[in-house]
């Protein structure tokens, strides 16, 4: 049995496509229906619906062969122990530093001031920053990042931006581009050698989608 490590929304989404290229189609809908696992198509392969924080934990332990996971996902918690053949250009979006409308951000990093971050990717701020020389003091939150600098909590956020309406309605802006982000394929490296022969065929129709998508 190969089990495939999925988070529910758009990666689940996006994935579906690539799915469906190698012929597998998931047996249930994970929005509706309450089973963590869920069967397809494939008898041999089943699917596992984690949080999308989670996919490369389980993967790392073994408990699924394999999963899809935002490569923010992978910066923030590691990838030890995990392989990673493909970049499937889904769930594309960027990480980014943001702040309020008249913030003088640029400013700001050129006198050396000492900056409050609020973000819940703390360890790729925390390099992001360290890389630039940049003093700052790291808060972590897990949700409604644009509130921060809003209510005087934070000078900027480090977050994920896709359209970047969220960000305009709040009167922020973006100042800086972290980096492009989108999904990826990773493997646990123990069963890439015992279930190789499984698994490869898999590996070759993802990429088979993904060149075809372009």
């Amino acid at each position: 049995m190969i089990t495939l490590a999925l988070s529910k929304g758009r990666i689940f989404d996006e994935t579906l496509p690539l799915l469906e290229s190698a012929g597998i189609r998931p047996l249930e809908n994970p929005e509706t229906s309450r089973k963590l696992i869920i069967g397809t198509t494939r008898a041999d392969l089943r699917l596992v619906i984690v949080r999308a924080s989670d996919t490369p934990t389980y993967v790392r332990y073994g408990a699924a062969d394999l999963g899809i996971a935002g490569k923010d996902v992978l910066l923030e918690s590691g990838s030890e122990g995990l392989y990673q053949p493909l970049d499937l250009n889904i769930a594309a979006c960027r990480m980014v530093v943001a702040s309020k409308s008249d913030f003088d951000y640029a400013g700001a990093v050129q006198r050396g001031a000492r900056l409050r971050v609020a973000t819940k990717y703390v360890q790729i701020a925390r390099e992001h920053f360290g890389a630039k020389g940049v003093h700052v003091d790291l808060i972590k939150l897990y949700g409604s990042m644009e509130l921060a600098p809003l209510v005087g909590l934070a000078e900027v956020i480090v977050d994920l931006v896709s359209s970047g309406n969220t960000l305009r309605a709040n009167d922020l802006k973006v100042v800086e581009e972290i980096q492009p982000v989108s999904s990826r394929l990773i493997i646990n490296q123990a069963a890439l050698k015992l279930k190789h022969e499984q698994l490869q065929p898999l590996v070759n129709a993802f990429d088979a989608a993904v060149k075809l998508r372009g």
